[in-house]
């Protein structure tokens, strides 16, 4: 109960903080680009543009700060094993994004927020810019951090625990440079898709038209590239994993029994307990075409999989819950999918300022404002979830982890209180966000 417990817990903290983070990353540099557009041109509407989807990312990155505090301090508290097994390895990477990356960015906030006619133009563009790569740097160290558990790599086992022999090997992880690019570009859409649908709320409304139409055609052709780049960014994340982490791409495509060549799923009814699909629509070839560039290659069934690692690392259950990691990876590839065509959609239109007298479309994109929020969490319980039972791939399992000495009851008192706050928190962001964006440009 207390592992059900701890992990419920962190998936939750970590689900409420990541609804920030998103935005935070691809809003940075959406502002920093509108006033880099302001500097270069002089003109106000820029400098308007600029301000106004500035204030919204303040309200977001306050609240996303607040939440994101307490995650390092559950390590120690609910997975003190973890802790004492890969601290030395894991804790740099988060030492230094807070050291560093996370210092800069606050720091350049400030100069930002405050520095508007009191410092020279250059310089107050270069601290935005300054936030956009503090933020994104974040990011990124948190993400070699997450990525020795998905691929360890750069260590020695001693005395009971890994400790790193090589900090070059923590940064060069291959799983870092297919994760890191798949998040930024993720932030980016997030962003893209939160100024196209707020514009279209107000654009649907006939409310300043000119600015909205000017920040709708600023961000269209961004989101457009940002989310053809998820998914071909996705489409090597997923060579990585078919390589280094075989059971996960197997759960993701409910893939039981070895295939060559492997058809894709397209909608699957899946049996775990008897270990089959009682219903499986598929496409033949496509699974091996993404995974190998090839219309033939060998994908791995589950079945086989787990027979192999009950004969490298002992008997005991390595499926991971196989619904769950097919429906995440489904929902994620689904929404992406409709962001590229919509965001192509917008852009075409655009270029031609044909988007304000679509009413259909407006309130299409003022819907979508929600779902790379929706596919982002699907994407980080696939990645997650689909490791089970490793918290570190291959080195250290779930079980093991776990303090010893925190009770059930201890941990339920935390969620609940976690929930009350986070819930408040969320609500408060939602609540002004909400209100400054419905609000519009102010005089």
């Amino acid at each position: 109960m207390e592992l059900i417990l701890a992990r419920f817990q962190f998936a939750s903290t970590i689900v409420f903080h990541f609804f920030f983070v998103p935005l935070t990353l691809g809003l940075s540099i959406l502002v920093a680009s509108m006033q880099t557009m302001y500097v270069r041109t002089n003109d106000e509407h820029y400098k308007k543009m600029t301000k106004f989807w500035g204030k919204l990312f303040l309200i977001n990155f306050a609240l996303g700060v607040v939440t994101g505090i307490v995650q390092e301090f559950q390590f120690g508290m609910n997975w003190s094993e973890y802790s004492r097994f890969v601290g030395d390895i894991f804790g740099v990477p988060l030492a230094i994004e807070a050291l560093l990356a996370f210092f800069m960015e606050s720091t350049f906030l400030g100069v930002w927020v405050f520095g508007w006619d009191k410092i020279s133009k250059k310089l107050h563009l270069a601290s935005i810019w300054l936030v956009a790569i503090g933020s994104n740097l974040s990011a990124l160290w948190i993400l070699i951090a997450n990525s020795f558990m998905q691929d360890p790599t750069g260590y020695v086992l001693r005395n009971g625990r890994a400790e790193l022999t090589s900090f070059a090997d923590i940064l060069l992880n291959g799983h870092v440079w297919v994760q890191f690019p798949h998040v930024f570009f993720a932030g980016l859409a997030t962003g893209g898709f939160f100024i196209l649908g707020i514009s279209a709320y107000h654009l649907a409304r006939k409310q300043q038209i000119d600015f909205f139409k000017r920040s709708l055609r600023f961000a269209a052709g961004i989101t457009a590239v940002a989310s053809i780049m998820i998914f071909l960014v996705g489409h090597l994340q997923g060579q990585w994993i078919n390589k280094h982490q075989p059971m996960k791409l197997a759960a993701m495509e409910a893939v039981w029994n070895t295939e060559n060549p492997a058809p894709l799923s397209l909608f699957a009814i899946i049996d775990q307990e008897n270990k089959k699909n009682s219903i499986d629509i598929k496409v033949p070839h496509l699974l091996s075409l993404m995974v190998y560039d090839s219309l033939t290659g060998e994908v791995r069934g589950i079945n086989d999989i787990q027979k192999e690692y009950e004969a490298k690392y002992g008997s005991g259950n390595y499926i991971p819950p196989v619904f769950v990691t097919y429906w995440s990876f489904k929902t994620m590839v689904g929404i992406g999918t409709l962001m590229i065509l919509v965001s192509l959609l917008v852009w075409f239109l655009a270029r031609k300022d044909g988007v304000a007298d679509k009413p259909l479309l407006l309130k299409l994109l003022t819907l979508m404002l929600f779902f790379p929020y929706i596919a982002s969490s699907a994407g980080w319980i696939l990645t997650e979830v689909g490791r089970f039972p490793w918290i570190v791939q291959g080195l250290m399992k779930l079980d093991a982890a776990v303090s010893p000495n925190v009770s059930a009851a201890a941990i339920l008192t935390t969620i609940i209180g976690f929930y009350v706050i986070y819930g408040v928190l969320m609500a408060i962001d939602v609540y002004l966000l909400g209100k400054f964006a419905r609000k519009g440009l102010e005089d």
